[in-house]
């Protein structure tokens, strides 16, 4: 990755680390680095998820605009394709909801898991 692409992730994960824990929360130096992993792994498993979204979104746009250039052709064989290519349009948006239903599954476990691990820290730090 070059310089821009890791300032991004830096400032992403700052960010989704401030809404998964709801507050700015000050963390000792081992736990900030665990904190920065997680972040980290964290972001890259939602862009996995985005760029595998886009790449469907991306193959559902070349197929749609072969589907109307068949149509304006309106030669027999080129409609007769038609059927065929909206047939996988319209797997690929069954496709993309269910892309969308794991992410929105992902999100949620990566949150509850946050906020089970600050509140731990929060009662250790009690404890102590």
């Amino acid at each position: 990755m070059d310089d821009t692409s890791n300032t991004i992730i830096s400032a992403a994960n700052h960010s989704f680390s401030d809404f998964i824990d709801g507050e700015d929360a000050e963390a000792e130096d081992d736990e900030e680095e665990d904190d920065d992993f997680c972040d980290v792994e964290t972001w890259e498993t939602l862009s996995r998820s985005f760029r595998e979204v886009q790449s469907v979104l991306d193959r559902n746009r070349r197929l749609i605009q072969q589907v109307n250039d068949n149509h304006r052709s309106k030669m027999p064989h080129n409609l007769a394709k038609n059927v065929d290519l909206i047939s996988e349009i319209n797997a690929n948006i069954s496709k993309v909801v269910a892309l969308y239903s794991n992410l929105s599954a992902n999100l949620s476990t990566i949150v509850h898991q946050r906020r089970a691990a600050v509140e731990d820290s929060s009662v250790q730090k009690v404890e102590s």
